[in-house]
């Protein structure tokens, strides 16, 4: 006999696939998600706060829903002891799990997740749970949007571009104005053979940004369209045709000529397919893909050309390429904060690089990312110090030194200033014994935060003014956008308001200014205005999209840290929902001022 909970959508219990009589009382629905989702077993106490603070006897009324549950599950171990321990039996599925899981649901059972968490039902009596609940339904729907995107994307780059286009117009559904789910159904309609829905797709695309949002057309997607039809593979055919271009490819890219590297390795792609050479095909499509993520250029493509390195190369047993390719679509996951899926990504990649320590290396380090920009402080040091040791085995000197730069990120974010002026140092020598002027800024303007914070201000600044100078070189939106943050705080320090709050809005819009920026970095800069900008009119509205932001891509400390600063301005609320978000956040210096 199975038993479904399912919390998207209106909440139901389903045994054997039929409907059942489910718990009594919206406060039942809350208590039984809230169990679910929470990080750790809570007290009995802090769950009658959280929910039952109206009742004559709080405790009692817990009990009483407690109970309501355990009967409607028939799991009468279940919800017991101080804190509540959930002990299901074995068996039972809930859909928040499956949403959250690693395991890429198939396309036909997507439609099961699109509902809202607890739909229908409202807590305002419980501004905390309200709080929580808000937060949780804003993640949970951008997670389901991803599952379905990265569905898509799969379904495309295997060549099924039906079912592609079927899940990119539920994507357009949710969310009508994220220009990657418009991208997506064209590409998919393009690949159909379908070049005039195609079309009509992008005029309906362009037409809507300019109503609801005042952008100019994506010139992105009418080039999507004209390039319908082109055959490169015609151009020189076989495999040594295919060979050449490709490190034609690389060597433009590795120079700077991103154009010209990007076409020959779509040249490559398309030559290696009509050879025949699996292996070649799919080292070319990774190329591809590899190139087009960390040169921040059409990500809706490199996503596909990704899959399709995938797919290929598990033909031919290449686990190497799949796991670097797997690695990548983790990065771009973790750079756009979807959480649960960069998880699932870099499991798989670590699977598939086995005992490979430069790939594991790489894992590790991106993975220390997604768990920091999480605040999962202390699990993210121990993905670096992996990340180091792997690396320093292989010695890969530029993967310890990024590894070492985040690492030193990590003690800035929690104070720790000594143990980041080590990692930071050791991470800058070894970028500027590598040459590695791309790199250059990220170490530094961080290694400029721990000098603002012990005092020594005109040397932050001058250390700034120079990653600044490096990141606008080499037009690197992310560099540009943290050492703009750290001159804006430079100015506060100095007394220069009006320019500290030039910097950060300078810094945000640099950051932003491609298609799919790095989510924590924008959040950074944005928490940084909210604080020097405490009195500009406009905070409350900054602090609402910090808040957003927050919210559905995972970003646990900057939520707080939108709580801290709305609770400033006399909110009361947001002071109950910071303080239920506190203790999950291991970090003192998210309640500081400076948001450092």
């Amino acid at each position: 006999m199975s038993l479904t909970i399912r919390l998207l959508g209106p909440p139901r219990i389903e045994r054997d696939g039929a409907s059942v009589a489910g718990p009594r009382g919206h406060k039942a629905w809350a208590l039984l998600a809230y169990l679910l989702l929470s990080r750790q077993p809570p007290s009995r106490r802090k769950l009658a706060d959280l929910l039952f603070t109206d009742a004559d006897d709080p405790l009692g009324a817990l009990r009483w829903s407690l109970a309501q549950i355990r009967r409607a599950l028939r799991q009468p171990g279940a919800l017991r002891g101080d804190p509540v321990e959930l002990a299901f039996e074995p068996g039972i599925e809930v859909d928040l799990r499956r949403v959250r899981s690693t395991a890429l649901p198939e396309a036909d059972d997507l439609g099961h997740f699109t509902g809202e968490l607890l739909e229908g039902m409202s807590f305002s009596a419980s501004s905390a749970f309200e709080a929580w609940l808000a937060v949780e339904r804003c993640h949970f729907a951008a997670t389901v949007q991803a599952l379905l995107l990265e569905r898509a994307q799969a379904e495309l780059g295997a060549g099924h571009p039906a079912t592609a286009a079927r899940l990119a117009t539920c994507l357009l559904e949710l969310n009508p104005l994220e220009e990657l789910h418009h991208e997506l159904l064209v590409r998919s309609l393009v690949a159909a053979g379908d070049k005039e829905a195609a079309l009509a797709r992008v005029e309906a695309c362009e037409k809507l940004l300019r109503r609801d949002l005042g952008s100019a057309p994506v010139s992105r997607l009418r080039e999507i369209v004209r390039g319908a039809g082109d055959d490169r593979s015609n151009m020189v055919g076989g495999m040594a045709a295919a060979r050449a271009q490709l490190d034609a490819g690389k060597a433009a890219i590795g120079a700077g000529a991103i154009d010209v590297g990007l076409e020959c390795l779509r040249c490559a792609c398309a030559a290696a397919e009509s050879s025949g050479d699996d292996y070649l095909h799919a080292r070319a499509r990774l190329a591809l893909g590899s190139a087009l993520v960390h040169t921040m250029r059409a990500y809706g493509e490199a996503a596909v050309a990704l899959h399709k390195a995938i797919e290929v190369a598990g033909r031919v047993g290449a686990n190497a390429i799949a796991a670097t390719a797997h690695r990548e679509l983790g990065f771009v996951d973790v750079q756009a904060g979807r959480r649960e899926r960069a998880d699932a990504w870099l499991a798989q990649a670590a699977e598939e690089a086995a005992d490979w320590d430069e790939e594991l290396a790489s894992i590790a380090a991106v993975r220390g990312m997604n768990l920091s920009d999480a605040a999962s402080y202390e699990e993210a040091l121990e993905s670096f110090e992996e990340s180091i040791e792997r690396a320093g085995r292989c010695e890969h000197r530029r993967q310890i030194a990024f590894s070492l730069a985040l690492t030193g990120r990590v003690h800035v974010l929690t104070g720790r200033h000594q143990q980041a002026r080590e990692a930071l140092e050791r991470s800058l020598e070894l970028v500027e014994e590598e040459k590695w002027i791309a790199f250059l800024p990220l170490p530094e303007a961080m290694l400029a935060h721990v000098d603002l914070r012990e005092g020594r201000v005109d040397q932050a600044g001058a250390t700034l003014e120079h990653a600044f100078t490096i990141a606008c070189q080499i037009a690197d939106p992310c560099w540009e956008g943290i050492a703009c943050r750290g001159l804006g705080l430079v100015a506060d320090a100095q007394g220069k308001d009006a320019q500290a709050l030039a910097w950060l809005t300078d810094g945000r819009a640099r950051c932003t200014r491609i298609a799919h920026p790095y989510q924590w970095i924008h959040g950074w800069v944005l928490d940084g205005m909210c604080s020097i900008g405490r009195r500009d009119e406009r905070v409350k509205g900054w602090i609402d999209e910090l808040e957003s932001l927050a919210s559905r891509t995972g970003m646990r400390e900057l939520l707080l840290r939108a709580y801290v600063h709305r609770a400033r301005r006399g909110d009361a609320r947001a002071w109950d929902a910071a303080r239920l978000l506190g203790p999950e956040v291991d970090n003192p210096s998210a309640w500081a001022d400076e948001g450092m």
